[in-house]
């Protein structure tokens, strides 16, 4: 076998792209099976919790985004994402709230959530608000690497 010039060099393959995760607490089973076909067929990996308590006791794997229902049994999700907002290891983490509520917006948002989306939701809609999310934090990650290239 001979090597022509053509051949030599180093071929490089597309760079691998990580899937990213999506951790959900919703306590309505119907729901959380909704939100694992949605996003497991978009391409990501999906944690769900039935509840708060393993989010509260941070018994979960890191992810790119927290998508939590307001109405969780026994707790309510503007706790838990508070407490994910003040917890260090997970505060720069996106919060989405979802509720059925017609002032989640606003409660949401005064309690640390990054967005919100109301029941019922368009589809669509949802996958853009995780995706803009999950690229905010992307562009805020390398615009601080290139200002501490630069100083």
């Amino acid at each position: 076998m001979s090597i022509k010039t053509s051949d030599r060099g180093i071929k490089f393959a597309k760079p691998l792209t990580m899937k990213k995760k999506i951790l959900v607490a919703d306590d309505d089973p119907g729901i959380r099976d909704i939100f694992k076909i949605i996003f497991e067929r978009a391409g990501y990996i999906i944690e769900i919790k039935d509840d708060a308590e393993d989010v509260l006791k941070n018994n979960f794997t890191i992810p790119d985004v927290f998508l939590i229902d307001k109405l969780l049994s026994g707790y309510d999700g503007l706790d838990v994402c508070r407490h994910l907002k003040d917890n260090p290891l997970t505060c720069n983490i996106p919060v989405i709230m979802v509720s059925a509520s017609p002032d989640i917006g606003a409660t949401a948002m005064k309690a640390g959530a990054d967005d919100f989306v109301e029941k019922p939701f368009d589809l669509k809609y949802l996958l853009k608000v995780i995706e803009r999310n999950i690229n905010r934090v992307k562009s805020e990650k390398q615009s601080r690497t290139v200002r501490n290239l630069h100083e």
